[in-house]
This record gives structure tokens, C-alpha cells and sequence, in this order.
């Protein structure tokens, strides 16, 4: 062998006695996993309250429409009864026919006091005009209260936003007849969360605080499992999930999750152990004095651990050895 030859030996033999000394071996024990259910959640606002009309009339103008992001107290609707404008003048000009009364009850009064100092009236006669003017204040009071409380009707005419949120549904048109109470708009706030349906069967199994997997528009999300209620409708039992960072652009949109409902045994081997050829996974598994390649079926990667982990469905049991790079 020429020397060019030893030196490509010498190299080869050495990388080959590094990769042996790197090389790790596993010995496959099965681990518990939970096993999980894919089931849809569907995104639900935490309050979903409704603008009511606080009086009746026309609705002269909508300032929302579906999909809105709205503050509370904003006003956004405004409904108007002509009524009330009409009464509101006929208040006005009473109050000045009773300012008028009042001026000349008050001259007379005056005009009494100066004549009973002379005596040339009684004083009851004076009392009587005193009476008389009394009389005709509060009649002034009782028509600015009157007036106050129809401005205060025409101002309710304004449909305020009960509280902060996106507004999902918009059903009055304007120009529609409005009774008090109905509804103008639907605003979903206070947040968020995915309300889930899940099979009786698998009500034993649920625990609240489990960590649920989410695959919202392949984004993948985790979130925990807020509350479960007791009641179960047409044999599922109803579950929220509290999630961050959800896209809530469509109120009621479904989402896939799934749920842990039990646990089962698993094998898992690093993602490192696996090498695919021609389609298929192979795992380098020690058999007695050498190591052979293995195929397998492999499942889904789980996260979770101080590295990538893999299922594997069928091609290693239990005591197997696996060599890792």
C-alpha cells in the first residue's frame, strides 16, 4: 500500500473511532403519556351584552357595524321621538306665562307692603297676594322639573355601549321603529376563550388546569382547562379553555384541540435516532455483537424534554437497545 493509501486508512479509522466514542446508547423503557382527544372549541366572548334602546322612536342613526372594537360608554346609536321635542316647547312657553304671573304677583305684593304701612289695605289682603305668589314659584318648579325629566328622556335617545369589545351583531337598521328594551347591538368582551364540547364518556377523565394542545389556522397554541361544568346536553360535557395570544377576529369560529382523557404507555426515542431512506424511518438498534438498521413507524414529535422526542408506533419493544449518534 502506497503511503497516499495509509494516510486515507489512518483518517478513515479515526473518524470511524471518534463516531464509536460519540455514539450514546438507549435502552428503550416504556413512559406513561397522556393520551389526548381531538375534539373543536369554539371561540366564545367571556360577557356577550346587549345596547339596548333606553327610549322609543326612530332610530335616526347607526354608528357601528359588525366587527367593530367599541369602549364602553360609547355612543352608538342615537334614536329620536319627536314627541318629546314638542313637549319641551309647550313646557317652555308655559314657564314663561308663569314668569309673566310671577312679575305681576310680585309687583302687587310690593305695592300691598307699601299700603298696608299706610293703612289703607288689610293684612290679609296681603297675605292672600303673598299666597298667590308662592303659588305661582312653585308652579315655575314643578314645569323646569317637567322639562328636566323629558330632556333627560330625549338624551337617552343615545344607545351607549355597555362595556368594551368587539361588536358581533348589528340586527336594527336605521330609520326603524325602536320600542324601549330592544336590542341594538351585541358587544362580546371581557375577553376571550374556547368552549369546548367533549363526549360524556371522557368526563371522568377531565381535570381542570390540564394543559390542552391547540392548533389554531396551524398556529400551535397551549392553554388550560379553565372550568368544566357539571351539567352534560345531548351527552357531551361542556368545558372552557383559557388561551393567550388567540385570534378572536371571528366570534364563534372553531378551532381544533385536543384534550388529554387518560394516559397510556408509550416508546419514545431521541429525533436524532432516526434516519429516513427512500421514505422509510430506521432506527440503529445494538443487536448482539454488532448493530443493524431497524424500520419503524414513527408518530408525532413531542416536545417538552431537554430535547425533541419522538413516538414510535411499531419496530422496537421494550428492552431494545437503540444507538444514537
Amino acid at each position: 500500500m502506497n503511503r497516499t493509501g495509509r494516510v486515507l486508512l489512518s483518517l478513515v479509522l479515526s473518524a470511524t473511532t471518534v463516531g464509536v466514542a460519540e455514539a450514546a446508547e438507549i435502552t428503550i423503557k416504556p413512559v406513561t403519556v397522556p393520551e389526548m382527544k381531538a375534539v373543536f372549541g369554539q371561540i366564545q366572548p367571556r360577557n356577550s351584552v346587549a345596547a339596548r334602546a333606553r327610549l322609543s322612536g326612530s332610530l335616526t342613526a347607526v354608528k357601528v357595524t359588525e366587527g367593530d372594537i367599541v369602549q364602553a360608554g360609547d355612543v352608538i346609536a342615537e334614536i329620536k321621538d319627536d314627541k318629546l321635542d314638542f313637549q319641551i316647547k309647550a313646557i317652555d312657553a308655559q314657564l314663561l306665562g308663569l314668569q309673566a304671573s310671577l312679575k305681576d304677583a310680585r309687583a302687587e305684593l310690593d305695592r300691598a307692603e307699601r299700603l298696608v304701612r299706610s293703612g289703607a289695605t288689610s293684612t290679609q289682603r296681603l297675605d292672600q297676594l303673598r299666597t298667590q305668589a308662592d303659588v305661582i314659584v312653585n308652579q315655575i318648579g314643578t314645569a323646569e322639573a317637567q322639562r328636566s325629566v323629558i330632556v333627560q328622556q330625549a338624551a337617552e335617545g343615545a344607545v351607549i355601549a355597555p362595556a368594551s369589545g368587539r361588536v358581533v351583531s348589528v340586527p336594527a337598521t336605521t330609520s326603524a321603529v325602536i320600542m324601549t328594551g330592544e336590542t341594538i347591538a351585541e358587544v362580546a368582551g371581557g375577553g376571550f376563550f374556547l368552549r369546548l364540547a367533549v363526549p360524556e364518556r371522557h368526563a371522568a377523565d377531565l381535570r381542570q388546569g390540564s394543559k390542552i394542545r391547540i392548533d389554531a389556522a396551524g398556529k400551535p397554541l397551549t392553554g388550560t382547562l379553565a372550568k368544566i361544568y357539571p351539567l352534560i346536553e345531548g351527552g357531551r360535557v361542556t368545558a372552557d379553555v383559557e388561551v393567550e395570544n388567540l385570534d378572536t377576529q371571528f366570534v364563534g369560529g372553531r378551532v381544533l384541540v385536543e384534550v388529554p382523557v387518560g394516559e397510556r404507555q408509550a416508546i419514545r426515542v431521541p429525533s436524532t435516532a432516526i434516519t429516513t431512506h427512500a421514505g422509510v424511518d430506521f432506527v440503529t438498534v445494538k443487536e448482539g455483537g454488532g448493530t443493524v438498521q431497524r424500520a419503524v413507524l414513527a408518530g408525532e414529535p413531542m416536545g417538552g424534554e431537554a430535547e425533541t422526542t419522538v413516538e414510535i408506533l411499531s419496530g422496537l419493544a421494550e428492552g431494545d437497545i437503540v444507538v444514537t449518534p
